[in-house]
């Protein structure tokens, strides 16, 4: 029998607002399921979710873990 893996997870909530934001910066906190302020998403912790936050690290706050 395999053992399962605990994938790790981030709580990540937005604290920004995307108007006169770049199209790009707009798009990343909807695919990182952010698109209202103080939603927050629930994501698993991967480099590319870590590279997404990064982008838009001034729109949004990290709640569990560290990225």
């Amino acid at each position: 029998m395999m053992a399962q893996t605990a994938t790790k997870t981030l709580r990540v909530q937005q604290i920004g607002s995307p108007i006169r934001r770049e199209a790009s910066q707009r798009a990343t906190l909807i695919g990182l399921k952010l698109n209202k302020l103080h939603r927050i998403a629930e994501l698993e912790d991967t480099p590319s979710v870590r590279g997404m936050i990064r982008k838009v690290h001034h729109l949004v706050r990290v709640l569990d873990g560290a990225a």
